[in-house]
Parts: structure tokens; C-alpha cells; sequence
């Protein structure tokens, strides 16, 4: 296992439904993130609904900054996705140290695996022990218009 990167000075992390500022959350994903684009508004609200997020947010503002969720049965899969990291904050950290604290959140659950899929962040995530698939063969998906 690799270590856990901190958030740096500053910064914290929070699981807590209430400090998600969806309508930021929203903005990111629909205008800034290739997998999300043009994602309506109510589809966000749902997933976030609907899902375990993960925040991370400015000690002294409040503002939030960053972040994550992930869809999970907490017993033996977990599904990590809309990892986002504002601009202002990229290069700091941010985004490794809260893959991190997901990882090590769902640890105590004992998941088989933890899924996500990127198309430019190999790097970050294979620092915190994440990588390719062992028998892509063996792994379908059904997707929808």
C-alpha cells in the first residue's frame, strides 16, 4: 500500500452531503470535464444524490475546491468517478491527497475492487495503488445514448 498524501496546508476534506456546493459542482463537470459535458443540472443532482462525495474545501473561505464521489454497495465494489480539482488549485496536490482519502475511506468496507476509468490522469491515480485492468477481456459495458 502506498502512502497517504495530506492535503496541503489549508485545505481539508469532508464527507459531509451539506458542504457539496452542487451548483459548483454542476459548472465543473458540465462546462470543464470531457466525460460530463453539457450533463443537465437535475442529472447531477441525482448522482450526488444518489452517490458518497467527497469535498475538499478552502480552511479559511469555505469555498470548495475539489471533488469526488462514488457509488458503492460498501460491502464488495465501489465505483470512484467526477474526480474534479478546480483550476486555481491544480499542481498543489489537491486532487492525489483526495483520491487518498477516498481510498482510504472505503478501506474498512474490505472492497473487492474499486473501479474508475481517465483518460489523462494515469499518473495520479497509480501513485495511490490503482491500476490497469488484470483481464480487460472479461469486462463488458452496456452504454446508452
Amino acid at each position: 500500500m502506498t502512502d497517504t498524501p495530506r492535503l496541503p496546508e489549508g485545505y481539508e476534506t469532508s464527507t459531509d452531503p451539506a458542504r457539496i456546493d452542487a451548483g459548483r459542482v454542476h459548472r465543473w463537470l458540465s462546462t470543464d470535464a470531457y466525460w460530463a459535458m453539457g450533463r443537465s443540472r437535475e442529472k447531477q443532482d441525482l448522482a450526488i444524490d444518489g452517490s458518497l462525495n467527497f469535498g475538499v474545501y478552502d480552511t479559511l473561505s469555505g469555498e470548495q475546491v475539489a471533488y469526488a464521489r462514488v457509488i458503492t454497495d460498501r460491502a464488495t465494489f465501489a465505483w470512484l468517478c467526477d474526480v474534479y480539482v478546480d483550476p486555481s488549485v491544480r499542481g498543489k496536490g489537491v486532487g492525489t491527497a483526495l483520491v487518498a482519502a477516498v481510498r482510504d475511506e472505503l478501506r474498512p468496507c474490505g472492497l473487492k475492487r474499486i473501479m474508475l476509468a481517465t483518460h489523462d490522469a494515469h499518473g495520479v491515480y497509480a501513485k495511490l495503488g490503482f491500476g490497469p485492468l488484470e483481464r480487460p477481456d472479461q469486462w463488458m459495458v452496456l452504454v446508452s445514448e
